[in-house]
């Protein structure tokens, strides 16, 4: 499971101009999401 550090990461990943490591970010988080719906 991702680490709040990771998250963390992942948001500022997101505001970064470049769309690579924006587009990296955002599946970061959408992982960090789908595994907490698989938790529930």
């Amino acid at each position: 499971m991702a680490a709040k550090e990771d998250l963390a990461v992942a948001y500022r990943l997101m505001k970064s101009p470049n769309k690579k490591t924006a587009r990296r970010g955002l599946k970061m988080i959408k992982q960090h999401k789908k595994k907490l719906k698989g938790i529930k």
